[in-house]
């Protein structure tokens, strides 16, 4: 084997408890996809040229020497209904690399698969690649795709589908769930020494329970304000698929807005709209006010415990936002934030709710010459616009503000269903050429202008599917 990579396996060494050694099931006829050679630069991985043996890795069929492959166990609240034990159903971690977490998504049935098969299909794999690796190129936290394989195996959701690998990094897999998971156990110990290793991969400043939770509501406050920001909605804010670092975890059923609307659902699993775009910043305290119970066990004084956390979870939405205003007056050229802004703000997307205007290209376009184009009602705009003029009389660049935050391209739905549909009959020059446009997102470019152009109505996809 000429591939290597530096492993030191810190989670394998916490209890057995924590997880399941699981090592991923061979597949018969790797092939890969797509390898992201400067991330794994960065994790120290050397001699990565054999393309063959690159897939035998990243598809779980052979592993890399010092792997220490393991399925992590975690519970959690999925659409608000508790589940005891989930677990890494369908992935196996193989390892840490300068810090990072190695993960093989769809890598064959674990301990904790409950009657599935373990796998993936394709479409999951390319989706979340280019979807979070857009994410990353918009800077905002989120894992990193490392490797997609095919497997040259069929797997069956609706109908036969073409199986498929993800090498997916992280800094760390650990979520919310993880720690309840130890609570519903009433494993104090264990609560404890996750708390204790969470804290030293990710918080080291931390001193207590309290400073560890008072550090993941801020960071998951900035997150979900970001996502705001460039109309992401995740589609499945489960408490499983809430890691406790602060990064995009888990990109199943997600989706980039078309239209702007704030009460719009994607997730075909979703069918009352918990997860809706609006309802994020709310979901998200909700999810942090679950990680606060599980560590109530760890604190000396429960009364006093639940006394400092509840005042930490009901002081979340005033971050949410101010960061969600922060970064919205940003979007409208204005870095020296006022109070009365958050009126403008709200003002600009009544308009573009009211107009179904596309969220993307109205705040790009604002930085250009003619963004009442974006309106139908353009007497109105142009009122709006009026006030916006004003106010921006005293910001000193407000065109160079608002292109370093609005991008000119995202990831749409059609853009990567058809980017899909093409892999799956052996085309892989459309994956290739949106992973080259989304990796420069703040950039217009006359090259992928069809790429920034909003569905039609036959083009519009509706409805966005987890892959298990």
């Amino acid at each position: 084997m000429t591939l290597h990579i530096p492993f030191k396996n810190t989670y394998a060494e916490l209890p057995d408890r924590f997880f399941a050694h699981q090592a991923p099931t061979p597949v018969r006829a790797p092939k890969l996809l797509a390898f992201n050679r400067p991330l794994a630069a960065s994790l120290g991985i050397t001699d990565a040229g054999d393309e063959q043996e690159l897939a035998e890795i990243f598809s779980g069929s052979k592993l890399p020497d010092g792997a220490a492959p393991i399925a992590q166990l975690y519970a959690g609240h999925q659409f608000g209904n508790w589940n005891p034990q989930l677990g890494d159903g369908r992935a196996v971690l193989i390892g840490e690399s300068c810090g990072f977490d190695i993960q093989l998504k769809g890598s064959g049935p674990t301990p904790f698969s409950r009657r599935g098969d373990g796998r993936s299909w394709l479409g999951p794999v390319l989706r979340e690649y280019v979807v979070s690796e857009a994410m990353h190129a918009l800077g905002i936290p989120t894992t990193r795709a490392l490797a997609a394989v095919a497997t040259g195996e069929e797997v069956f959701r609706e109908r036969p589908m073409p199986g498929g690998v993800m090498a997916r990094v992280a800094s760390s897999h650990i979520r919310v769930g993880t720690f309840q998971a130890l609570y519903a156990r009433q494993d104090v110990a264990g609560l404890e020494t996750l708390m204790n290793f969470s804290i030293a991969r990710h918080y080291p400043d931390a001193t207590s329970p309290t400073e560890f939770l008072a550090s993941v509501i801020d960071r998951q406050a900035a997150l979900i304000a970001r996502w705001m920001s460039v109309g992401f909605i995740h589609g499945v804010m489960n408490t499983d698929n809430c890691a406790v670092s602060g990064e995009t975890l888990d990109y199943g059923p997600c989706a980039y807005m078309d239209d702007y609307e704030p009460m719009m659902v994607f997730s075909s699993i979703d069918r009352q709209g918990r997860y809706a775009f609006g309802n994020q910043p709310d979901i998200i305290v909700w999810n942090m006010a679950q990680l606060a119970t599980t560590l109530v066990p760890v604190m000396p004084d429960g009364d006093a415990a639940v006394e400092e956390f509840t005042k930490l979870i009901h002081a979340m939405p005033e971050k949410i936002r101010d960061e969600r205003t922060r970064l919205f007056a940003a979007k409208i050229g204005i870095t020296d934030v006022r109070e009365e802004d958050a009126e403008l703000i709200d003002g600009l997307l009544s308009l573009m709710s009211k107009d179904g205007s596309d969220f993307t290209n109205t705040f790009r376009s604002l930085s250009g010459d003619s963004p009442q184009d974006q309106f139908l009602d353009q007497d109105a705009f142009a009122a709006w616009r009026s006030n916006w003029m004003k106010r921006l009389e005293t910001e000193d660049d407000p065109q160079t503000t608002m292109n370093a935050v609005n991008p000119a391209i995202i990831p749409r739905n059609h853009r990567i269903e058809e980017m899909i549909t093409a892999a799956i009959d052996g085309d892989m020059a459309p994956f290739e050429r949106l992973m080259q446009a989304l990796a420069s997102p703040y950039e217009s470019s006359d090259q992928f202008t069809d790429l920034t152009r909003p569905p039609l109505d036959s083009e519009r996809v509706r409805q966005t599917f987890c892959g298990t």
